[in-house]
């Protein structure tokens, strides 16, 4: 598995893409605590952990449940632990359960890569 991550509009999907040869992207959504891993990339992974907020699921549970459909997958997040902390409770929960499944695919990765104005970094 590849995870990249960085701030918004950064160039993720366009680096994974060049880089990880991605041809198939399932783009997640905040009403959605499911993946489809029949596409090689899981792009906007932080939509599907507000879904699972929202559905009372912890996302890296589900992570680590699937791990073997995500063998030989891209993971593509937003980088949302920078900044201000949100007041609103349900956005708090989002910051913390996206960093908890960063934290479990991460761990899990081959590579991890970090996109800034459309460059990677690699950090693993």
């Amino acid at each position: 598995m590849n995870v990249v991550f960085g701030g918004a509009y950064q160039g993720k999907l366009d680096y994974a893409k060049e880089q990880f040869h991605t041809r198939e992207v399932f783009v997640c959504s905040d009403d959605l605590a499911e993946l489809d891993f029949s596409k090689d990339t899981i792009y906007r992974l932080e939509d599907f952990v507000l879904a699972c907020v929202k559905e009372g699921k912890e996302a890296a549970d589900y992570l680590r449940d699937h791990r073997r459909q995500l063998q030989g997958k891209t993971v593509i997040c937003t980088d949302i632990s920078q900044g201000i902390v949100p007041m609103e409770a349900e956005m708090r929960a989002l910051r913390e359960m996206t960093g908890r499944a960063m934290l479990y695919l991460t761990k899990e990765a081959e590579s991890v890569t970090r996109v800034f104005c459309g460059l990677g970094q690699k950090i693993k």
